[in-house]
């Protein structure tokens, strides 16, 4: 392993209190710390997480995520109880004006930290070791700090750890700015007329599915009105390793708003997929999101249902994994002909609900199976009797039809929502995904996926 350089310093500052910084740089770095909007920023489970992970990779009891501002030095996310103030603050600043890989062995017998109360006293600060946080132009917004009761040395692969920790963090201040500008487009976007419909629909849908190894997708949109744009949404798109992420949903109301809070959606849900996979945490962020669009706000409150999914190969078929907010359930139609729904109980509605419930659930699909998800446009239409087709006429029509593909789903629906023509009175987006038959080879007779 090339050997990293290690930077042993000293705090030059009075303790407890970090000093100003008023250079030029300086002044530079501020305006990316108000850019980023970061001593506003709220931890967060992906920060936490980072310090966290810091705390654990030193094996030390303390570690903390701060944004350095012109004279505050705020902890955004922390991990054991390290003091908030005077000591942690005045290294924080320092790391920060060091411009590098900052490294405290021992706080002890230096005259600048030694009669600090968190030194001297309680915890009994002796080792502390900060990343600094770097947008892509250079600016240091802040730190990823660890510090321990006893004085130590800081091994290389735990620097390249702690500045791998920092890079996650900036790519998460990232993923927020890039959600902000996006709020602030789609408040632009609310201003245009609704002649842009058509235009507006097609940005909101991807233009095409990827190919997925062992898998076939397919999906549509039916809508109700030509001229009035939507707000259902759907997608399918790659994760880490050679997992997938996909989703479906839709928001409230129809027009220019709805095809901005479909784009914000859309665009939170994947973005916090990248960042923390897991169904029901990627749902939460959305949450979080819609609750902030709007607090405080006079405008009625922005919510939607959905449902976001993870698949992982795994032998012939797929790992599922669903959770939902208020969505109608998945439903698995089976090799067999079996129509059976995947669907966690208790969902709630996103964006709306002060304290929301999101449920999650696993399923597999086997070689032959396949998996429908759609907006309740489909559901809620009506039947030539009058009455709805809900869950259960959904069900009984895919049973007796017996699609075996995402593409033979397609066509069910549509032949579906042909025959009920006027009976359907709102949009449907479609989702279909399918796992091919497994064949036997005429060489070997062993069984493969198609």
């Amino acid at each position: 392993m090339r050997r990293k350089e290690l930077t042993v310093s000293t705090v030059d500052e009075a303790p407890g209190r970090p000093m100003p910084l008023t250079s030029a740089l300086e002044t530079s770095r501020l305006a990316a710390v108000r850019r980023y909007a970061a001593l506003e920023t709220a931890s967060g489970a992906a920060l936490d997480r980072v310090a966290g992970l810091a705390a654990r990779i030193f094996h030390a009891p303390f570690a903390t995520v701060t944004i350095v501002g012109d004279d505050t030095v705020r902890a955004i996310a922390a991990h054991g109880l390290p003091p908030r103030r005077g000591l942690v603050e005045s290294l924080c600043a320092a790391a920060v004006r060091h411009g590098g890989p900052y490294v405290v062995h021992d706080a002890l017998p230096d005259p600048q930290t030694a009669g600090d109360p968190a030194v001297r006293g309680e915890p009994g600060i002796r080792f502390f070791a900060a990343a600094l946080i770097t947008t892509p132009d250079g600016e240091a917004l802040g730190s990823v700090n660890v510090m321990d009761v006893r004085p130590r040395e800081a091994g290389d692969e735990e620097l390249d750890c702690l500045r791998d920790l920092a890079g996650l963090v900036m790519d998460e201040l990232e993923v927020r700015l890039a959600t902000h500008r996006t709020v602030e487009i789609e408040r632009e976007l609310r201003a245009g007329a609704e002649r842009l419909a058509r235009t507006l629909q097609r940005t909101l849908l991807p233009p095409a599915l990827p190919r997925v190894p062992g898998l076939r997708a397919a999906a549509a949109y039916h809508p109700v009105s030509a001229d009035e744009v939507g707000g259902d949404f759907y997608d399918l798109f790659p994760l880490d390793g050679d997992r997938w992420g996909f989703f479906l949903g839709d928001v409230c109301g129809k027009g220019a708003d709805a095809a901005a809070l479909t784009s914000l959606v859309r665009y939170t849900l994947r973005a916090a997929a990248v960042y923390d996979a897991d169904p029901h945490a990627v749902l939460a962020n959305l949450d979080a999101v819609l609750q902030q669009e709007h607090a405080g706000g006079e405008a009625p409150v922005p919510y939607c249902t959905a449902v976001f999914g993870v698949l992982e190969p795994d032998d012939d078929g797929f790992g599922v994994t669903l959770a939902t907010g208020g969505h109608p359930p998945a439903l698995a139609v089976r090799a067999n002909g079996v129509v059976e729904p995947i669907h966690p109980a208790g969902g709630q509605l996103i964006g709306i609900l002060r304290d929301p419930h999101f449920a999650q659930v696993s399923a597999r699909l086997n070689a032959g199976d396949a998996l429908l998800l759609y907006t309740d446009g489909l559901t809620e239409a009506r039947t030539p009797t009058g009455s709805m087709l809900d869950e259960d006429g959904l069900t009984a029509y895919l049973a007796a039809a017996r699609p075996t593909s995402a593409d033979a789903l397609l066509t069910t629906v549509h032949d579906l929502i042909t025959a009920l023509g006027k009976g359907v009175s709102d949009d449907t987006a479609i989702l279909a995904l399918s796992v091919p038959p497994a064949t036997r080879t005429p060489s070997s007779g062993s069984l493969g996926a198609a």
